[in-house]
């Protein structure tokens, strides 16, 4: 007997548009015969009938076939700590502001819940670190950021300084506001705010980039996926204040880390999967900005100026100039 389809249904409930879409979505796959399930924190206020209510915990999302993630970047990163360990694809619809994240806008979602009803999307993985502070030697927390892990300053009226390394060697001191170390996927958020550059989802590699540094040599760095990132606090705390620095991972998780805390970053070794919203044969074809190239993700969602381009054969599309290269 063929187990039944099964999709978690995870909404920012403060925000009405949310909800509102949250109620067509349940009804939809309720209709098409999937059953649904939403986590008890958000049931009340979403009032779904017909919809399971689970625990606002990993099991969840345990043998889900998808997430559907109803709000901005900080809505899926706060359901993906909560599912990442399942291992359940997130399908994200945008109703924040950039929502990089996201695969579809909320003016696109009758579509997008027809292809998750005809299983019309891919699965893809998203490179994740894991985190490590030590202090003398000792560990004294790990955890995980699928954007990034930063070290950041806690007084304001002061710098922190630090000292960064590379693969178990020393790279330079710092007198800075703070020291990002990102994923790819990370390259758009506080990476991308900080100068650093943006790195096509599919390229392995972490990021380095320095908050306001006080150094002639502090540009952002791009190293191999299997590298390890280090940054030692050395002092910053202020007056009063019994911490150099701030450990943040996704802007959610926090470690205060005092003068002498050493914070390492490697690759994840549990990535976080997204739904994308193409199938087998399929181009980039999907609804709004789902499912296109990352370039047309970039120029949707920072609305660049592209008024002019004629490509490299105007007026054919991509099928047209393979068909006739071949």
């Amino acid at each position: 007997m063929t187990a039944k389809r099964t999709v978690l249904v995870v909404a920012h409930t403060g925000r009405a548009a949310a909800v509102t879409s949250a109620r067509l979505v349940v009804d939809m796959l309720l209709s098409a015969g999937i059953a649904v399930r939403v986590v008890e924190t958000e049931a009340a206020d979403l009032r779904c009938a017909g919809a399971d209510v689970v625990p606002a915990t990993p099991e969840a999302a345990r043998e889900a076939e998808v997430v559907i993630v109803l709000g901005g970047d900080g809505t899926l990163l706060r359901v993906a700590e909560m599912t990442r360990s399942a291992g359940v694809p997130l399908l994200g619809v945008n109703l924040g502001h950039v929502g990089f994240l996201a695969e579809a806008e909320s003016d696109d979602l009758p579509d997008v819940i027809d292809r998750v009803i005809e299983r019309r999307y891919a699965v893809e993985q998203r490179m994740t670190v894991d985190v490590t502070v030590r202090q003398n030697g000792t560990v004294t927390a790990t955890t995980w950021a699928l954007n990034e892990a930063s070290v950041e300053k806690v007084a304001r009226e002061r710098m922190m300084e630090v000292v960064t390394e590379i693969d178990g060697r020393p790279l330079s001191r710092w007198g800075c506001d703070g020291v990002v170390c990102a994923t790819p996927t990370g390259s758009t958020a506080y990476a991308f705010s900080a100068g650093g550059p943006v790195v096509w989802p599919e390229v392995e590699a972490l990021l380095m980039v320095p908050i306001s540094a006080h150094a002639l040599f502090a540009g952002p760095m791009v190293v191999s996926p299997g590298s390890v990132l280090a940054v030692e606090v050395i002092s910053g705390a202020g007056a009063g204040q019994p911490f150099a620095g701030v450990l943040w991972c996704d802007g959610r998780r926090r470690v205060d880390l005092p003068a002498g805390a050493r914070v390492e970053v490697r690759r994840g070794a549990v990535p976080v999967l997204l739904a994308r919203l193409r199938g087998p044969g399929e181009g980039g074809d999907g609804p709004g900005a789902a499912g296109a190239p990352f370039t047309d993700r970039l120029v949707a969602k920072f609305g660049l100026p592209v008024a002019g381009w004629r490509g490299r054969l105007a007026g054919r599309d991509t099928k047209q100039e393979r068909t006739a290269d071949a």
